[in-house]
């Protein structure tokens, strides 16, 4: 029996920043995952804008820092026309160089154990942990970082209830220019000319040398159309975009087009001593909409910072003492911010009614006035005018 404060299931993003910051406060932790490093998986992408300033509260900003690619300006399209280009904080990762950058972070004090959690009992005091290799974790808080798997959580009555199955397709690949050193732009976001592409938008953006695409669509997954891009990329892209090449020239698609769904769903009856849900263990995100580290990092960083340091102070973990995470306001305005615009978008790019029509039109003219002007209040302030 290993016993400690706090036990973390899962070593994904969650789980490795809930460890790392954990650990180097001095909490006693123990981290639960079979493997050793985070191998390749087709997640979170891409960081910036709010989320920074979270990830500074955690702590792991400089590491993420030096794990990602920041692209300094970006480039953004609405209707087929380049509306603006505007100074841009957004960093481009693989998922898995992102957690492996984190687990490197994590203190030598807050121990791997790589096994399975096959098992859970929960009560006011403490929780057991038991884990495939036989051994037992003996804990006054467990973390479930577990993301999608739900195992653990259905025997103990936690029930998961999905809202929206499908609600968007996320599609990842690498493109370069066919005939041309580079591309013009650092960064381009480029928004659906029509509903009836049945797409958010695609950002393309840069991870080390490569440039990385991020395809954001509504479709089924037996959709004929994703059969195309999976075979003929680039006629498939020209498709539902055919004003693309007009702002990136004649590209190819490289390495393998990776495709995933996602469900939106919720998590039921999980105010229980003992443990918390944190991340897509508690509920997902729909990837178009952007939500999703943001949502992984807020859990954490009021997780970690406020709320285990004033549990562990006292006696105990009971469901009061849980459903203060629950509760929080920051936390409860994130996840429901997330939920809210995951359908927001979703209605914006392809609802065909009057009112969509006139929403996209009005974020086009606000967008198109900004560019405007944004060169002339760089003058007026002083500053150089971005070419790129």
């Amino acid at each position: 029996m290993t016993e400690t404060d706090i036990a973390i299931v899962g070593g994904g993003l969650a789980g490795a920043t809930a460890a790392a910051m954990l650990g180097r406060a001095g909490i006693s932790a123990v981290l639960v995952d079979p493997r050793p490093t985070c191998s390749p998986d087709f997640r979170c992408e891409k960081l910036g804008g709010p989320q920074l300033e979270t990830i500074r509260k955690t702590g792991l900003y400089n590491v993420v820092g030096h794990a990602s690619t920041l692209d300094h300006h970006v480039w953004t399209e609405r209707f087929g026309r380049l509306v603006d280009k505007r100074p841009s904080d957004q960093h481009g990762v693989l998922y898995h160089d992102l957690v492996n950058a984190i687990r490197r972070a994590v203190p030598a004090a807050v121990p791997l154990m790589a096994a399975k959690a096959t098992g859970l009992a929960t009560s006011d005091d403490r929780q057991t942990v038991m884990l495939s290799n036989g051994e037992q974790i003996s804990a006054r808080l467990v973390i479930l970082a577990n993301g999608l798997n739900c195992g653990l959580q259905h025997a103990l009555g936690i029930e998961r209830e999905v809202v929206s199955r499908c609600h968007s397709i996320t599609i990842g690949f690498n493109v370069s220019p066919a005939d041309r050193e580079g591309f013009a732009f650092p960064a381009l976001t480029y928004f659906s000319e029509s509903w009836a592409a049945r797409m958010a938008y695609l950002t393309l953006f840069p991870i080390g040398n490569d440039m990385r695409a991020n395809l954001m669509v509504y479709r089924e997954m037996d959709d004929p159309w994703l059969s195309r891009m999976r075979q003929t990329p680039e006629l498939a892209l020209q498709e539902i975009m055919p004003g693309l090449t007009r702002l990136t020239g004649r590209f190819t698609v490289e390495g393998p087009v990776k495709i995933r769904p996602a469900d939106l769903y919720v998590s039921h009856g999980y105010r229980r001593a003992g443990l918390v849900l944190v991340g897509d263990a508690f509920s997902t995100s729909c990837p178009a909409a952007g939500t999703g580290t943001s949502k992984v990092f807020m859990d954490i960083e009021r997780l970690c910072n406020v709320h285990i340091p004033s549990w562990l102070a006292t006696p105990g973990m009971d469901t009061r003492k849980i459903s203060q995470f629950y509760d929080d306001p920051l936390k409860r305005a994130c996840d429901e911010n997330s939920y809210r615009y995951a359908f927001e978008l979703k209605s914006l790019s392809i609802d065909t009614s009057l009112i969509s029509h006139l929403r996209r039109w009005a974020r086009f003219l606000a967008r198109r006035g900004v560019g405007t002007f944004r060169p002339l209040r760089q003058v007026f302030n002083g500053r150089a005018v971005p070419q790129n």
